[in-house]
Parts: C-alpha cells; structure tokens; sequence
C-alpha cells in the first residue's frame, strides 16, 4: 500500500468511527461521557497527524511548491485539537455533543481536502517507489517495532 492509499484507508476508518458516535452521542447523558469519547478520538486524530506529516506533508513539501495547501493542513489539525479540547471545557453535556459532533464534521471536511489537494500533489510528486516506501513506513510506524499496535501499550 502506498502513502496516499495508506492515508485514505485511515481516513475511511476515522469516519466510519464518527458515524458510529454520531449514533451513540443522543445516549450519553454526562459531559464527562461525551468529553471521554472526544479524548480518544483527539489521542487517535494526533496519531495521525503526526504520522501523516512525517510519512506525507514534509516529502512534500521538499517535493513541490504546495506551502500553502500544506500550511493550511497544519493549521487544520491544530484547529481540530482545539475543537476537541472545548469538549473537555463544555459546560453541559449538550454543549459537549454539539462541540464534538462539530469537531468530527470539521475532521471529515478536512480529511476531503487532503485527499482533494494533498494526496493528488504526492502522486504528481512523488515517484512510485517513494510513494511505496513512504507508505512502508507508515505502515510500520503504525504497528510500531513490528508489534501489532495492541501488544504496543496492553503487554507487560
């Protein structure tokens, strides 16, 4: 698996996760409840942020001239953790569904533009090789030492 389809499979798996707390955010009925959810989602939306710059925005940006595309992303991701990090500050657990239904809205979108603008730039850069390697690399900084993710953190 490439870069961009390594990339693109997460994104696919993040939002079928957002659907499936859409559908359990009208049972949870405590800010604390709601603000748990959104700390798992924000713990596993920085694991891909940092995976994806080091694995695709940084080839990139030595690859072309995409800065802006690529400022903005940065700076969506930091707006996404900010969102997510209101959950924990809400008020009520209403505001606290609204706030992380909002940040997982705005995390699809984003994840749309990368693949519009972001993933389509690598391809043009990028060889097939490198697209290859890079997404090797994704792959394993994702498992980790070779270990399946889970005995990572549950073994010891």
């Amino acid at each position: 698996m490439n870069i961009t389809e390594a990339i693109a499979a997460e994104h696919v798996t993040f939002v079928s996760m957002f659907v499936q707390i859409e559908h359990l955010l009208p049972g949870m009925n405590s800010q604390a409840e709601v603000s748990s959810v959104a700390a798992v989602v924000e713990g596993m939306l920085g694991d891909h942020a940092r995976l994806e710059t080091k694995f695709a925005f940084v080839p990139l940006d030595h690859a072309v001239l995409q800065k802006q595309q690529i400022e903005t992303m940065h700076r969506d991701h930091h707006e996404m953790d900010e969102r997510l990090h209101q959950v924990g500050r809400a008020g009520t657990c209403k505001q606290a569904r609204r706030l992380l239904r909002a940040a997982m809205r705005a995390s699809v979108r984003h994840f749309r533009d990368e693949e519009r603008y972001i993933l389509p730039a690598l391809e043009q850069a990028l060889k097939p090789e490198s697209l290859a390697a890079l997404g090797k690399g994704f792959e394993e900084a994702r498992r980790g030492d070779g270990k399946p993710r889970e005995e990572q953190t549950l073994s010891g």
